[in-house]
């Protein structure tokens, strides 16, 4: 669509992105649009969200060791889908499961490597329990790769913080 969509007023477009698109799909629409429309206008700070930004680089870093990627989420979360996107894109067999039980044992079969890693609102119980399973079907030895410090706070709003 970045290609063909039209403005009424080429010297007066502006763009906004959904935050779990891929950091990747984004950059590449966003020059389709700036190539079309010299003077378009985003947003005052990036519009993805830091958090998708962060697991979709850490699957990027994982897919460059791992020759599978298990993505913990629902089907019907667009962020957890996007990771495995972003996951074979980078070169790994991947696969979505919602809990342990999806766990296919085929799949491990040659992995010497196997990325676990999760949606943003993925409880971490069920982690847990895909790490479990995958302790079940043979001795494993886990390590977190860790790729960046989340520190970002928000603050609660000036009518919920009570009196100091």
């Amino acid at each position: 669509d970045a290609k063909t969509v039209q403005a009424a007023d080429p010297t007066r477009v502006a763009y906004l992105t959904q935050t779990t698109l891929s950091v990747d799909d984004t950059l590449a629409i966003v020059e389709v649009l700036r190539r079309r429309f010299p003077s378009i206008r985003g947003p005052r700070k990036d519009d993805i969200c830091y958090a998708t930004q962060n697991r979709q680089s850490a699957v990027k870093d994982l897919a460059r060791s791992c020759s599978l990627i298990l993505v913990v989420g629902s089907r019907e979360s667009s962020n957890s889908s996007r990771l495995v996107e972003v996951a074979r894109a980078a070169g790994a067999r991947a696969h979505l499961v919602n809990d342990a039980g999806d766990v296919d044992p085929s799949w491990l079969r040659g992995c010497a490597r196997v990325g676990v890693t999760s949606g943003a609102s993925t409880p971490e119980s069920l982690v847990g329990g895909v790490l479990d399973r995958i302790r079940q079907l043979g001795p494993i030895e886990v390590s977190e790769l860790r790729t960046a410090t989340e520190e970002v706070t928000f603050p609660l709003p000036v009518e919920l913080r009570g009196t100091p």
